[in-house]
């Protein structure tokens, strides 16, 4: 049923709660498990007003997502996973949207940070915005 399962990863503890559960539909399903890290970026106002240091956090940025992602490939390999990892720059919900449809993910397996209220509005919700604007099925992991 499902072939490609992407788990979206920030790097946090939380987002990595999606792995087992996408991991045991991977084993069951014969399924590859597509990882993906959208770095964060300074904001264009930082970059205009500090833009050697802005440059500086970026490249540091990448080094460290690239070693992230590595790390979980690896250890999704021992376990004989079929992995992929994509890193890809962009507004996250945009992002994690345009990869599942450039990799044909027949799902998208999401940690949700739990956020209500106040929090919410301020912040938002990735995966709010996921769920909304998919036509595949998104399971979501909730951080309780």
């Amino acid at each position: 049923m499902y072939k490609k399962i992407l788990v979206p990863l920030d790097g946090s503890t939380l987002a990595e709660a999606a792995l087992p559960h996408a991991e045991a539909i991977a084993k069951s399903e014969g399924a590859e498990i597509i990882l993906l890290r959208v770095p964060t970026m300074p904001t264009t106002e930082f970059f205009a007003r500090e833009p050697t240091l802005a440059v500086k956090i970026h490249e540091e940025e990448q080094v460290e997502v690239v070693k992230y992602i590595n790390k979980k490939v690896e250890e999704l390999k021992k376990d004989h996973i079929k992995v992929t990892a994509i890193t890809q720059e962009g507004p996250v919900p945009e992002t994690i949207l345009a990869v599942a449809e450039q990799t044909q993910a027949d799902m998208i397996a999401m940690s949700t940070h739990g956020r209500t209220g106040i929090q919410r509005w301020l912040m938002g919700s990735v995966a709010d915005r996921v769920v909304h604007h998919t036509h595949i099925p998104v399971m979501l992991i909730h951080p309780n």
